[in-house]
């Protein structure tokens, strides 16, 4: 199984991907947007997708969007083909993406929003917070794309405060900032630490 950066060799899944997507819609009877061939494969094209084969099947996917001029970027589209469910590939894909993400938009907030438990659990695991949807992308191209869910309609009688997806976010800013503070709670334990051992050391020879 390889999990890459999709590029423009890769256009010939487009369309499988976007049945498999509409399929999963129509199971799982809830939200999820619907795209066009076109759209995935400008995404192949710019670098902003990760697919997933086995051999030369395809297995999953998963793209990049950006928002509010790079301040914001979605993991979107996350699609695992029902032959390879169950085997922990949509967590493999969606560590890549977030990945690559960090890595083209390093500054960025990246965002999801997903019926899915599953999802939510994964965005856990890498850091995502909930968060209301004022705190997401006031971009309303993004929003637009909600436009081919069956539950668009909840999402324009709230003004897009809430739908049935949950908002999550992962702030880089504040996850540095935990790790600036990891790292100054372990320096100063290391340093009362050396403190205690040199009092002791002076005591027992005293003593």
């Amino acid at each position: 199984m390889q999990i890459i950066i999709a590029d423009r060799s890769h256009s010939i899944y487009a369309s499988t991907i976007c049945d498999t997507i509409a399929q999963a819609a129509e199971v799982r009877g809830t939200g999820i947007a619907k795209r066009k061939p076109e759209y995935i494969i400008t995404k192949m094209e710019n670098g902003n997708a990760v697919i997933a084969l086995d051999g030369r099947n395809f297995a999953g996917f998963c793209y990049i969007e950006a928002w509010g001029h790079g301040k914001y970027v979605a993991n979107s589209g996350l699609i695992v083909h029902p032959d390879y469910r169950g085997q922990g590939l949509a967590k493999r894909i969606k560590k890549v993406v977030f990945e690559h993400s960090r890595w083209k938009f390093p500054d960025a907030k990246v965002f999801s929003i997903t019926t899915g438990l599953a999802v939510m659990k994964l965005n856990s695991d890498l850091g995502y917070k909930p968060v209301t949807f004022s705190e997401l992308t006031d971009d309303q191209t993004f929003w637009k794309g909600c436009q081919t869910c069956k539950n668009y309609d909840v999402l324009q009688r709230t003004n897009q405060s809430m739908c049935l997806c949950t908002g999550m976010l992962f702030d880089p800013a504040i996850q540095q900032d935990k790790k600036t503070k990891k790292k100054f709670d372990k320096n100063v334990w290391k340093r009362l630490k050396n403190i205690n051992q040199v009092r002791l050391s002076k005591k027992e020879k005293k003593s």
